[in-house]
C-alpha cells in the first residue's frame, strides 16, 4: 500500500511537472515564429524597395541622356536661328540694293516716258503723223535719198526700241520685287518657326529638370527606406539569435514594351514603318532639320518630315524629307479611309507644316516639337484643331 502511494505521488509530481513545463514551451514557439514571419515581411519589403530604387535609377539614367539631347538641340537650334538671322539681314541688305536698282530703273522709265511724250507731241503738232514721204521727195540726189531713208528707218526703230525697253524694264521691276519679297518672307517664316520650336524645347528642358529633381528626391527617400528596413531586420535577427551578415537576394528586372492598342497590318512594310520609331519614344528630341544623317539618327534627333523619311527608309521605301514633297506623293484618301502607315498633315506655322504616320484609332506617331518622337491623339486637343484633313497613302496593298 505504501509502495502504491509512493508510485502515485511520483506520478502526480511528474504530471504537475509536465503541466508546468508545457506552457513554457508553447509560449516560446509563437514568439520565435512571429519574429521569423516579421523578418520575412521586412525582407520582402527590402526586395521591393531594391526594385523601386533600380527603376528610379534607370529612369534617372534615361532622363539624364534625354536632358543631354535637349541641351544639344537647344544649342543647335540657337545656331540655326543665328544663321537664319544672318540670312535675313543679308536679304534685307539685298532688298535695299534692289530697291535702289528699282528706283534707277523707274527713273530710266520716266525719262523714256518724257521722250515718248515729246515725240507724241511732235506728231500731234505735225497733224498727227510724220510725213516721211515729204522727207524722201525733198532729197536732192539719189545718195541724199538713201541717207534720208536710213535716217527715217533709224527714227522708227528708235521709237520701237524705246517702247520695248520700257516694257522690259517694267517686267524686271515686277520680277525682282517678287523674288526678293518671297525670299525675305520665307526666311522670316523660318525664323518664327525656329523661335517657336526653341520655346517649346526650353519648356521641355524645364519639365525634364523638374522631373530629375523629383526622381533624385525619390531615390534618396527609397535609399533611406531601405536602410531603415535593414536596421529593423538586423534588430530582429539579433533577437532571433542570428548574429552576422544579413544576406540579400539580388533581383533582375525585365522591362517590357507594351503596345497599347496600336493597330497592326498584314503588310510587312507597313508594320515596319509604324513600329520603327517605338525605340525612340521617351529618348529623342525635336531638332529642326534633324534625322538626315547618321549622327542625328543615333542620337534620336529628328524633325517631323525627317522622322517620316527615316521610318519609311527602314522598310526600304525612299520618300522626301520635306512636308511639301511628302504631301504630293502617293494617293490622297479621306480620313474615313485612313489606315496605319498613311501620312497625316497639320497646319501649324504654315499649311501642311507638320506631318506624322497614322497608327489607327485616331493616333499617329511623329517627331513632335515638345516631346520628340511620341504617339499623339488627333481626335481632341491641339492636333484635332490643327489637322487639315490631308491623308496621303504611300504604301498600297
Amino acid at each position: 500500500m505504501k509502495k502504491r502511494l509512493t508510485v502515485l505521488s511520483t506520478t502526480i509530481i511528474l504530471g504537475i511537472g509536465n503541466i508546468s513545463f508545457l506552457p513554457a514551451v508553447k509560449a516560446e514557439e509563437p514568439n520565435l515564429k512571429g519574429i521569423q514571419e516579421e523578418r520575412a515581411g521586412i525582407q520582402t519589403e527590402i526586395t521591393k524597395t531594391d526594385q523601386e530604387i533600380f527603376q528610379v535609377q534607370d529612369d534617372l539614367a534615361k532622363l539624364t541622356e534625354q536632358i543631354k539631347r535637349v541641351d544639344q538641340a537647344i544649342i543647335d537650334n540657337n545656331n540655326m536661328i543665328a544663321q537664319t538671322e544672318v540670312k535675313v539681314q543679308a536679304s534685307e541688305k539685298e532688298v535695299l540694293g534692289l530697291e535702289q536698282e528699282i528706283t534707277f530703273i523707274r527713273d530710266r522709265i520716266n525719262k523714256r516716258n518724257q521722250l515718248l511724250k515729246k515725240r507724241a507731241l511732235a506728231l500731234q503738232e505735225s497733224g498727227g503723223k510724220v510725213k516721211y514721204i515729204d522727207v524722201f521727195l525733198g532729197s536732192d540726189s539719189f545718195g541724199d535719198f538713201i541717207g534720208r531713208f536710213n535716217a527715217v528707218a533709224a527714227m522708227v526703230q528708235a521709237d520701237q526700241d524705246l517702247v520695248k525697253q520700257y516694257e522690259e524694264d517694267q517686267k524686271a521691276v515686277v520680277n525682282k520685287q517678287a523674288i526678293v519679297e518671297k525670299k525675305l518672307s520665307d526666311l522670316k517664316t523660318m525664323k518664327i518657326e525656329l523661335e517657336g520650336m526653341q520655346a517649346q524645347i526650353l519648356e521641355q528642358k524645364e519639365e525634364n529638370d523638374t522631373l530629375k529633381e523629383e526622381l533624385e528626391q525619390k531615390e534618396q527617400e527609397k535609399l533611406f527606406q531601405k536602410e531603415k528596413l535593414h536596421q529593423q531586420d538586423l534588430s530582429l535577427a539579433l533577437k532571433e539569435g542570428e548574429i552576422g551578415t544579413v544576406s540579400q537576394n539580388s533581383l533582375s528586372t525585365n522591362s517590357t514594351l507594351i503596345n497599347a492598342g496600336i493597330p497592326t497590318t498584314t503588310s510587312e512594310a507597313i508594320n515596319i514603318v509604324i513600329h520603327a520609331g517605338e525605340k525612340y519614344i521617351g529618348n529623342s528630341v525635336y531638332v529642326f532639320g534633324g534625322g538626315r544623317n547618321a549622327y542625328d539618327v543615333s542620337q534620336g534627333r529628328f524633325d517631323c518630315s525627317g522622322f517620316v523619311a527615316w521610318a519609311f527608309a527602314q522598310a526600304g521605301i525612299k520618300v522626301g524629307a520635306h512636308t511639301d514633297i511628302l504631301k504630293n506623293l502617293g494617293k490622297r484618301v479621306s480620313f474615313a479611309e485612313a489606315r496605319p502607315g498613311d501620312l497625316v498633315f497639320f497646319d501649324t506655322y504654315k499649311i501642311d507644316g507638320h506631318v506624322g504616320i497614322y497608327l489607327g484609332n485616331g493616333k499617329f506617331i511623329g517627331s513632335q516639337s515638345r516631346t520628340g518622337i511620341a504617339v499623339a491623339d488627333m481626335t481632341n486637343g491641339y492636333y484635332l484643331k490643327k489637322f487639315n484633313g490631308r491623308v496621303i497613302r504611300i504604301i498600297n496593298n
